[in-house]
């Protein structure tokens, strides 16, 4: 048996990682990955809870033996997803979860094809402006980088199988839930998942 392995990524200040939150505190089915990054942590964040925080010369070292599903540079920092805990759950039948951007996305599913991917846009540029400048932790030149680099991330939403525009979050959020329900539900998921009664009623 294998788990599903889902990709989730969005602009920063879409709401990704709001959603994903809610996600997790209602299905215990499912479990994100913590990445690897050398960006420092914001205030609050903890090691090994919202990332694995590391200096660039670890992460470079994970590089070369092969230790990420996938890697890349964002906004100046290195971010990546360990390959042995992604394995390691959906063999053990768990879906997955990754929070990542496109140039992930993309190196995710060379390794898994049938992962599905997820897009969250926001309901308007200036609502994604409104929302970076509403986070009062970055300066504004860093606000200015992301909103530019929002517009070309957005660029790839077609190499996804799911949109959900953000434009209330109780909405989305259900939305969200709607895409892992229906993933499970699949005929080849089920087949696995209970064998047993398709060989009895077959």
């Amino acid at each position: 048996m294998s788990g599903n392995l889902f990709i989730v990524a969005a602009p920063s200040g879409a709401g990704k990682t709001t959603l994903v939150r809610l996600l997790l505190e209602s299905d215990r089915q499912i479990g994100v990955s913590v990445s690897h990054t050398t960006r420092p942590p914001r205030p609050g964040e903890e090691n090994g809870r919202e990332y694995h925080f590391v200096d660039l010369p670890a992460f470079q070292e994970k590089i070369r033996q092969d230790d990420f599903l996938e890697w890349a540079r964002v906004h100046g920092n290195y971010y990546g997803t360990s390959k042995r805990w992604v394995e390691t759950e959906m063999a053990a039948g768990r879906d997955v979860l990754l929070e990542i951007d496109w140039q992930g996305a993309q190196q995710a599913r060379k390794a898994f094809p049938q992962a599905i991917g997820i897009f969250i846009l926001p309901p308007s540029m200036a609502a994604l402006e409104s929302r970076l400048s509403g986070r009062g932790t970055d300066p504004a030149e860093t606000i200015a980088r992301r909103i530019a680099a929002a517009r070309d991330e957005m660029r790839h939403v077609d190499e996804f199988d799911y949109v959900i525009i953000n434009d209330g979050l109780r909405q989305a959020a259900e939305e969200l839930q709607a895409i892992v329900r229906a993933a499970r539900l699949r005929c080849a998921n089920q087949r696995r998942r209970h064998a047993a009664l398709f060989a009895s009623l077959l």
